[in-house]
């Protein structure tokens, strides 16, 4: 059975990017084509929350590959661009903190997998602050296309 949501995406205001591509790449290590956020619309520090986004487009690298004639965006990227987005706001926690340093992707809990992501779809990743501390943080994770749970995972991510 499916998590609830972690946030009523519908209570937030999603209509503005907070943190663009670059500005996410500016401060996480990923570049080129594992630089898979395009973006970041809400982040509420008090709330460990954050939610970031993806178009899903029809020349994205994988696409070609992926189920030829029929792409469909691969569950590990997903499982990536969500952990990127954790790596983001835990940067930024640790940074209002003092500290810096690189997380690794460490683990995931409770991975699941429930619909298909196809080109023309916008991704939506919700981020919700379990643990943080200085040497591992963990988030649990969902993918939301439109109001539809497409993935969950709980995250880890370890300082490497």
């Amino acid at each position: 059975m499916a998590s609830p949501p972690l946030v009523a995406l519908d209570s937030l205001d999603l209509s503005e990017t907070i943190a663009t591509h670059g500005e996410v790449y500016a401060v996480l290590e990923q570049s080129g084509r594992f630089a898979l956020l395009d973006g970041v619309l809400h982040r509420d520090a008090d709330e460990g929350l954050i939610v970031g986004f993806k178009d899903i487009r029809a020349d994205d690298w994988w696409a070609p590959d992926h189920i030829p004639g029929r792409p469909i965006f691969p569950g590990a990227l997903m499982i990536e661009a969500g952990a990127q987005l954790c790596s983001y706001d835990s940067f930024l926690r640790r940074a209002d903190a003092g500290e810096s340093g690189f997380f690794g992707f460490g683990g995931l809990n409770g991975t699941r997998f429930r619909g298909v992501v196809e080109p023309g779809m916008r991704l939506l990743f919700v981020a919700k602050l379990g643990r943080l501390r200085r040497t591992m943080f963990t988030y649990q994770t969902q993918g939301f296309v439109e109001d539809k749970l497409v993935f969950e995972a709980e995250v880890m991510g370890v300082a490497i």
